[in-house]
């Protein structure tokens, strides 16, 4: 009996794992969100919002050739999951002044798998 307990244990914590991790395919249904905005890969060209090729790792403000506010310009951001989670969530409430108008994906595992999608990408917009 105590065998059975802990199995049935064992795949719950496992079933549990499974719903909190990153999913890049649910993370590129959710990019639709931002694609009127933005543009991801190889062919990526700025448009109302920069290019989201290699974010992560990124400072705010730093694409060639997009007319970024000055308040992301200067918000002194570097994007890694945390920044990004909290700015996902509510662009103008982290980055006061920044022309992002999004109101925002408050589901936690939907920024997740956001972010596994986006991380995909790098720099040169090919995935990794």
């Amino acid at each position: 009996m105590i065998v059975r307990l802990t199995a049935a244990a064992i795949f719950l914590a496992a079933g549990s794992f499974a719903a909190n991790a990153q999913d890049a395919a649910a993370g590129e249904k959710s990019f639709n969100k931002c694609r009127a905005c933005h543009q991801i890969g190889e062919t990526a060209k700025n448009g109302v919002g920069p290019v989201l090729n290699g974010l992560f790792g990124r400072k705010s403000g730093s694409v060639e050739g997009y007319n970024y506010s000055d308040a992301n310009k200067n918000s002194g951001i570097t994007w890694d999951e945390k920044v990004f989670a909290e700015y996902i969530a509510d662009p103008k409430a982290k980055i006061p002044g920044t022309k992002m108008t999004f109101a925002g994906i408050k589901n936690e595992q939907e920024v997740k798998d956001l972010t596994a999608f986006l991380k995909q990408f790098g720099k040169d917009g090919k995935k990794s």
